[in-house]
């Protein structure tokens, strides 16, 4: 049924396939094999792609219905046994609205359980999943993704934070190359270098070392050095963004260790992704 909820939502093979982390062909052979125990073609093929039948359509709010009455049973069973606790890992960055709509959409459907939270600073964009402090992460790709999976729930275009005083602060759009000349942010030693190189604009580049949001700021109205930020989020008066029109989007993701147990991460991704829709 997952197998089928995931073509069926993605209505493409390839993409379902990367999504459960399987290859296409035993995909295609368990889909073959629930239409032949359903005895009804699911899905209607053709080089475009894929479709759901009338009968994929039925099946598929039977299939999630199934879905989310076996997340409840683990819940259920996990909070029998003690075990109904999940720790939420979020990058130190507290403007997001996604992350508030989600905290109140998970309150409400899981009242029984216990959400901890680890906030965490720009060094560690992965929030403590590698050493086991997390169970799921909200925070931003790209980084190393070796064990682990990740969901995007939205994409952010990127700029420039300058001061407002700024030469270049006026303009609408700038161009990665027009910095070349300036000092950026850098993150400790040892951080994942996928993180450091994307918010280095995707080269080397020397400045001041930062940890946290406040920091970046500070050190932009101090010595005026110039890092990139998503787009939308509130700035002090004295700073501004200006969109970069060649920098790859940041993407806000949910990520979880591959193979973790926690029977609570599926639904929490699912929620997720509700809350951060558009």
């Amino acid at each position: 049924m997952r197998y089928f909820v995931a073509v069926a939502e993605e209505l493409h093979f390839g993409r379902a396939a990367t999504r459960l982390h399987m290859s296409q062909p035993p995909l295609s052979r368990a889909i073959k094999r629930l239409e032949a125990e359903v005895g009804a073609l699911l899905f209607a093929r053709s080089p475009a792609g894929v479709a759901l039948t009338p009968v994929g359509s039925v099946l598929l709010d039977e299939a999630r219905a199934l879905l989310d009455h076996a997340d409840r049973v683990g819940v259920r069973v996990s909070a029998a046994a003690g075990l109904a606790v999940i720790t939420v890992g979020i990058l130190g960055d507290g403007t997001d609205p996604g992350v508030a709509r989600l905290a109140a959409a998970y309150r409400r459907s899981h009242p029984g359980i216990d959400i901890r939270i680890r906030d965490t600073d720009l060094t560690d964009p992965t929030c403590g999943l590698r050493a086991g402090q997390v169970d799921v992460a909200l925070t931003r790709a790209p980084f190393d993704e070796t064990a682990l999976t990740t969901h995007v729930l939205r994409t952010d275009q990127v700029g420039v934070v300058l001061r407002a005083d700024d030469p270049l602060a006026g303009r609408d759009r700038l161009r990665l190359a027009e910095l070349d000349d300036r000092r950026w942010f850098q993150f400790p030693e040892g951080t994942d270098p996928v993180w450091q190189s994307y918010w280095n604009g995707g080269r080397p580049r020397e400045g001041p070392v930062v940890r946290a949001v406040q920091e970046c700021l500070q050190a932009v109205l101090w010595n005026g050095t110039v890092g990139l930020a998503p787009l939308g989020h509130d700035l002090p008066a004295e700073l501004a963004v200006v969109p970069l029109i060649d920098m790859p989007p940041s993407p806000v993701v949910a990520v979880w260790n591959e193979g973790s147990a926690n029977p609570l991460i599926r639904s929490f991704v699912e929620a997720a992704t509700a809350a951060y829709r558009p």
